[in-house]
C-alpha cells in the first residue's frame, strides 16, 4: 500500500482471473476458454488486416461489428454496444445504467466482478442468495430495487434459467435496469435479446471469448433499446474511443458470419460437457446441471481445494473457489474428448489412492 493511493484503491478488492500458467503441458480446463480454436474465416481476416492501414486509427464505432451483431439477432445497429470484452460492456454498464441504484441487486454466488464493479463505482448493493438447489429465484428480486444483474446461465454453477422465467420478472419490474450477462447462453441456453424489443429496460450483454473461440481477441458486445446503448456510448467515449482495434474488429465480424463453425463446436462442447457430466456421476461426484461450458462438481469424500491440487499435480488445471457453500466444489472447463478422457483418468486414479 503506497500513500499515493486514492481511497478507492484502498478500499478496493480486486477481482481475481484464473491463473494463466507459464508452464508448457498443462491440460487447461480452468478459465473456461473454448477447446476449439475460431473460424478459418476469423485467422483469414486477421492476415488480411495486417496491412499498412494498423497505422491508422480503428474505427471508433465498430460500426462493421454493430452492423454483423445487429444482423445475427434481428435488432438495429443502434441497439448494439461494442466493446473490450463483455467486462467492460459490463463496466460501463454499471457506471452508466447503475451507479446511482439503491440498491442493485444480484446473486450471492455468481460472477465475482459484479460486486468489484460496485467498489470501483461507489455503488449500493444487496446480494440475494440462491436456492439450496443453487438456483436464482427471480421472485426474491421483486422487491424496491436500484437495478438487477444476473448471469444466465449462472457462473459459476452453471444453471440456467428459462427464457419465460425472465420475461415474467421484467413484467413485473419495469422501473429499473435490468442487466443479464450471458457469457455462456450459446452452450444450451435461449437468448433475451429477442426481449429487448418489448422490454426498454432490458440490457443483455454477450462476449466472444467463449463460443466463438475469440478470447484471445477480447470482444463483447451489449443489445439494448437505443437509449440504454447511448448510454453506453457516452461513457466509452469519456473513457476510450478506440477500444478495440483493427484485429479485434475483423476477427469479430468473421466469427459472426460463419454459422457452420459456431454451430459444429458449441455442439461438440455440448455433448462432450454431457459424457463428462454422466462420468462424473459414476464416480460419485454431483455434478449440477450446466448450461455453459463448464461443470459444477463435488465429491463426497474429498476436499476440494485438496482435489483441485492433487489434479495439478498431474498436469491438470481446474478452478476452485472460497466463497461461502461452494468451497467444496471444483469447475471444470469443458475441454476437448481427448482432455475429458485424460481428466477422467487422473480423477479415477486419485480417488483409488484415498
Amino acid at each position: 500500500m503506497s500513500r499515493f493511493w486514492s481511497k478507492t484503491v484502498r478500499e478496493l478488492k480486486p477481482y481475481v482471473p484464473g491463473e494463466q500458467p507459464k508452464v508448457p503441458n498443462l491440460i487447461k480446463l480452468n478459465t473456461n476458454e473454448n477447446p476449439y480454436g475460431p473460424s478459418p474465416r476469423v485467422l483469414e481476416a486477421l492476415r488480411t488486416e495486417a496491412a499498412d492501414t494498423l497505422r491508422l486509427y480503428p474505427d471508433p464505432n465498430a460500426d462493421r461489428l454493430k452492423e454483423a451483431v445487429a444482423a445475427y439477432y434481428g435488432v438495429h445497429p443502434n441497439q448494439v454496444f461494442a466493446a473490450n470484452g463483455s467486462d467492460e460492456a459490463l463496466a460501463h454498464a454499471f457506471q452508466g445504467l447503475l451507479k446511482h441504484a439503491d440498491p442493485l441487486l444480484f446473486p450471492d454466488i455468481t460472477y465475482s466482478f459484479y460486486p468489484v464493479y460496485c467498489g470501483l463505482y461507489g455503488i449500493t448493493y444487496e446480494t440475494v442468495p440462491l436456492t439450496d438447489d443453487f438456483d436464482i429465484d427471480l421472485e426474491d428480486y421483486l422487491r424496491p430495487n436500484g437495478g438487477v444483474v444476473f448471469a444466465n446461465p449462472n457462473a459459476p454453477t452453471g444453471r440456467l434459467m428459462p427464457l419465460s422465467v425472465i420475461e415474467a420478472f421484467l413484467i413485473r419490474n419495469t422501473t429499473s435496469v435490468v442487466v443479464v450477462d450471458e457469457a455462456y447462453i450459446d452452450f444450451g441456453g435461449e437468448t433475451a435479446v429477442p426481449l429487448v424489443a418489448r422490454y426498454p429496460n432490458l440490457l443483455v450483454i454477450q462476449t466472444l471469448s467463449k463460443s466463438r473461440s475469440l478470447a484471445g481477441l477480447r470482444v463483447g458486445f451489449a443489445v439494448g433499446s437505443p437509449e440504454l446503448i447511448e448510454a453506453l456510448e457516452r461513457i466509452k467515449n469519456s473513457f476510450n474511443s478506440y477500444p478495440l482495434d483493427r484485429f479485434a474488429i475483423a476477427g469479430a465480424v468473421a466469427a459472426m458470419e460463419d454459422q457452420d463453425h459456431f454451430d459444429r463446436t458449441r455442439q461438440t462442447v455440448i455433448r462432450t460437457r454431457e459424457a463428462l457430466t454422466a462420468a462424473l456421476r459414476g464416480m460419485g461426484f454431483t455434478v449440477l446441471p450446466s448450461a455453459a461450458n463448464f461443470v459444477f462438481a463435488r465429491h463426497p469424500k474429498w476436499d476440494a481445494a485438496v482435489l483441485a491440487g492433487r489434479l495439478r499435480e498431474k498436469g491438470i488445471l481446474v478452478r476452485h473457489f472460497q466463497g461461502h457453500r461452494i468451497d467444496q466444489f471444483i469447475r471444470i472447463s469443458i475441454g476437448t474428448d481427448e482432455e475429458t478422457v485424460q481428466l477422467s483418468q487422473a480423477l479415477i486414479h486419485i480417488l483409488e489412492d484415498r
